[in-house]
């Protein structure tokens, strides 16, 4: 089984970045499709990034687009996502989502991710 298990969450000021890492305690994410989703306080759980198995296919939110980019070493069984130009709205917890796949089309739907990691506290202070 999958467990995606998440790092690299913190306080940063605007326009700073970071790099969230997500790796699997259990199964190897070779065969996986991977999301990031953020939860801010408030607020309903969203899409931010997904990235296809093999690491060919990326799709982001249209808030991130341009200011992250999410990208996979299998190798290294772990999937990142890098956060440049961070604003007091990409507050949130961060979350990685799993799914058993070997798709080309990349998954956004938050409800056909079956593996959830805890989540990493992400705080951008203006």
């Amino acid at each position: 089984q999958v467990q995606p298990v998440e790092s690299g969450g913190g306080l940063v000021q605007a326009g700073g970045s970071l790099r969230l890492s997500c790796t699997s305690s259990g199964r190897i994410f070779g065969t996986t499709a991977v999301g990031w989703f953020r939860q801010a306080p408030g607020k309903e759980r969203e899409f931010v990034a997904a990235i296809t198995y093999d690491g060919s296919d990326t799709r982001y939110a249209g808030s991130v687009e341009g200011r992250f980019t999410i990208s996979r070493d299998n190798a290294e069984n772990t999937v990142y996502l890098q956060m440049n130009s961070l604003k007091p709205e990409d507050t949130a917890v961060y979350f990685c989502a799993a799914k058993d796949s070997v798709s080309w089309l990349v998954e956004i739907d938050q409800s056909r991710y079956g593996y959830w990691g805890q989540g990493t506290q992400v705080t951008v202070s203006s």
